[in-house]
C-alpha cells in the first residue's frame, strides 16, 4: 500500500484571512487522517499576510507566495521522492504553484483542475489582486514574472496538459473582463460533464490527460465545484454546481488511475460551517475518493 502524505498548507497569501487557514486543522479534526495509510507530513506555515497590493505586479503578497510556493514544493517533493502520495490542504488556492513547481522539478506532469471557477485573471482584470483567482493563468505561464517562472521554471504547467473540469463562471468572468481561456486548454463546464455524466466525463479527462503528460496528472480541488446548496463555505458563491455523488465519481476516477500523483484541497471556509457538518460530509467525500487510491496499492 502507497502511502498517502498530508500535508498542512494553510496560505491565505492568495486571498485574506477569511477562514480557509482553517480548512486543513477542521478535514484533520473530522477524521480524515483515518483514510487507510495517511499519514501526517507536516505542515508549512505562510509568511505574514500584508493586505497592501503590490504595485510592481499588481498581486497581493507576490514576493510571499514565490517563497511559500518553494517551500511547500520541498514538502511535496520529499513525499514524492519518499514514494508517497502527498494529498495538500490548503488554504486558498495560490498553493497551487508549489505544489506544480514540484512535479516541475522532476519533469512535465499534467493538471486535473476541479473548480467552479477558471482562475484565469491577470492583475489587470482581478478587483483586489488576488491570485487565488489567477492560479491557473500563472500556473500556465500567462502574469508577473516572479509567479509565471518560479526558479526559472516556468510554465509549471503546459496548456494542452490541463483539463479544466466543472467550471460554471463562464458567463460572470467574460464580463469581469477575464481573458479567454486558450485554444490549447481543454475545458470541461459543468454542462458537459452533465452531458456525459460525471465518470465519463472523468474517465476522458485522465484519458487526455495520460495521453499528454507522460510523468502523470496532479489533481486540484477547489470546493466551490460543488453546488452552492451543499457547499456554501466558500467565499466566491455562484448557483449551481456538482453533487457529492458527482465529485466522488469524479475523484475515484482520478484517483484509481495509476498516473494520479497528488492531490490539493482548497477553499473550504469552516467559518461558514458553523456546526460542522459540511466539513464531515467533505471529509467522507475525500476519504472516500482516496479508499481507491490505497485499495490498488493493498
Amino acid at each position: 500500500m502507497r502511502e498517502i502524505a498530508i500535508i498542512e498548507a494553510p496560505s491565505v497569501l492568495g486571498l485574506r484571512p477569511s477562514g480557509v487557514q482553517d480548512l486543513p486543522a477542521v478535514l484533520l479534526d473530522s477524521h480524515l487522517a483515518s483514510t487507510p495509510g495517511a499519514v501526517r507530513a507536516g505542515r508549512i506555515e505562510p509568511p505574514a499576510y500584508d493586505p497592501t497590493r503590490d504595485a510592481g505586479t499588481g498581486v497581493l503578497n507576490p514576493h510571499a507566495i514565490a517563497e511559500y510556493s518553494a517551500r511547500l514544493a520541498d514538502a511535496v517533493g520529499e513525499a514524492l521522492d519518499a514514494g508517497r502520495f502527498p494529498v495538500v490542504l490548503g488554504g486558498d488556492c495560490s498553493i497551487l504553484l508549489g505544489n506544480l513547481l514540484a512535479l516541475r522539478r522532476r519533469g512535465r506532469h499534467g493538471l486535473l483542475f476541479l473548480d467552479g471557477h477558471t482562475d484565469f485573471y491577470q492583475p489587470s482584470a482581478e478587483p483586489a489582486g488576488e491570485a487565488a483567482s489567477m492560479e491557473l493563468a500563472l500556473a500556465t505561464g500567462r502574469g508577473p514574472r516572479l509567479l509565471t517562472d518560479l526558479e526559472g521554471r516556468g510554465p509549471l504547467v503546459r496548456d494542452e496538459d490541463v483539463v479544466a473540469f466543472g467550471f460554471r463562471d463562464a458567463a460572470e468572468s467574460a464580463q469581469a473582463g477575464m481573458q479567454p481561456l486558450p485554444a490549447g486548454l481543454h475545458a470541461v463546464d459543468l454542462d458537459a460533464v452533465r452531458a456525459s455524466g460525471a465518470g465519463t466525463a472523468a474517465r476522458r479527462a485522465v484519458d487526455r490527460l495520460a495521453a499528454g503528460a507522460g510523468a502523470g496528472f496532479w489533481i486540484h480541488l477547489d470546493v466551490d465545484v460543488l453546488d452552492d446548496a451543499i457547499m456554501p463555505a466558500v467565499d466566491y458563491r455562484q448557483p449551481g454546481g456538482l453533487t457529492w455523488d458527482e465529485l466522488e465519481s469524479v475523484l475515484r476516477t482520478a484517483l484509481a488511475d495509476a498516473r494520479a500523483v497528488g492531490l490539493d484541497v482548497t477553499i473550504f471556509n469552516p467559518r461558514l460551517d458553523p456546526d460542522g457538518t459540511i466539513a464531515a460530509r467533505l471529509a467522507e467525500c475525500l476519504r472516500r475518493g482516496l479508499s481507491v487510491r490505497t485499495a490498488a496499492r493493498a
